[in-house]
């Protein structure tokens, strides 16, 4: 007992009451603030529906599904843009507009023993010119996304000599796309995120070991849809 009669323990247990009070104070603080910051679907207050609304990876507004596109230079990564962070960001540090054309090249030489020093193990790739590794680069689809090769510059030297309207490619955004499994092969110059689409089309319908049906359709309306849209060179 103390001096006044009463328990030495009830302060200590005012504290403990304090900081628990305490504790609960912060943990509704932090949940109001995580709820504020929550996307509007996630709160229960709108339907289901809107979480399938596309939104800017730069500032998350909703934005069409025509919308644009940039280019993450060193992550090789295809930005979705509303028109704002569009303009703001285009051309600065990391961030690349995406090209705007669409050329088939109906004549272009790719003989087989030059197809075979890309070392791309399947008959469906792209290439583009990367300034950040200061060399052309193979990309090939696969279940997993897709998969990276740089090319030789001999061998891509050559490319150029045969086709001279290779060397006109812009770099990092846009690239050739080959397909050599087609009867006759199609080549296309197309905007870089065209040309990341054929990969994400592939991994999306991907099904079992071989792919499946489903990747032979899928890639065969994209080629569709991209002469349709192609100039013919």
């Amino acid at each position: 007992m103390s001096a006044n009669g009463s328990s030495g323990a009830r302060p200590e247990r005012r504290l403990v009451a304090d900081a628990v009070a305490a504790h609960r104070r912060a943990q509704m603080v932090s949940g109001l603030r995580g709820l504020a910051t929550r996307p509007q679907d996630e709160r229960g207050s709108s339907s289901a529906a809107s979480a399938d609304v596309e939104r800017c990876d730069l500032c998350a507004i909703p934005i069409p599904e025509d919308h644009r596109h940039l280019l993450h230079l060193v992550e090789r990564r295809i930005v979705c843009a509303c028109e704002a962070c569009w303009a703001m960001r285009a051309g600065e540090g990391d961030y690349r507009p995406v090209g705007n054309r669409t050329m088939a090249l109906t004549e272009l030489a790719l003989p087989d023993d030059l197809w075979a020093s890309f070392q791309i193990p399947i008959g469906l790739a792209f290439f583009m010119e990367s300034t950040v590794t200061g060399c052309v680069v193979g990309m090939y689809p696969s279940p997993g996304g897709a998969t990276e090769s740089e090319l030789h510059f001999e061998s891509w030297s050559r490319m150029v000599a045969l086709n001279p309207v290779l060397a006109e490619l812009e770099p990092d955004i846009e690239g050739l796309i080959a397909n050599r499994l087609a009867d006759p092969p199609v080549y296309v110059i197309a905007p870089i995120d065209r040309c990341y689409a054929l990969t994400g089309t592939i991994k999306a319908h991907w099904e079992g070991i071989s792919g499946g049906p489903g990747v032979t359709e899928a890639v065969s309306r994209f080629f569709d849809q991209l002469r349709a849209a192609a100039v013919r060179v």
